[in-house]
């Protein structure tokens, strides 16, 4: 589907350009898998999710909110491979730093090009 409202905006059905974050969310006390995120002092799930500069989501990861932001997005990464084979470059906040995350969504997006 959102390859099909990107041909229609004249742009390719694949994106190069991905934004990523992630967001924790509440969930009830009675979820069997949830967990705590100690920065955002949540108790639930979190979502890591990958958009194109329209907004389009283009990878979407669902985690127990313990799940690091960089651990997230690698997950989806691996997940997604097929929806994010043209992606050259990646915009992310501070949550994603480091040399060795860098690496890892590197060789993840190069090895979907064959």
């Amino acid at each position: 589907m959102v390859g099909l409202i990107r041909t229609k905006d004249g742009r390719k059905e694949m994106t190069s350009f991905c934004i990523i974050d992630a967001q924790s969310v509440k969930n009830t006390d009675t979820a069997e898998n949830k967990g705590y995120d100690a920065g955002k002092k949540v108790s639930g799930i979190k979502r890591h999710i990958a958009v194109d500069t329209q907004g389009l989501p283009h990878a979407i990861c669902i985690t127990t909110a313990n799940v690091t932001d960089r651990a997230g997005a690698e997950l989806m990464f691996e997940t997604a491979k097929d929806n994010l084979a043209e992606v050259q470059n990646v915009l992310a906040d501070g949550g994603y730093r480091g040399e060795k995350f860098a690496e890892t969504v590197n060789e993840l997006l190069s090895a979907t090009v064959e």
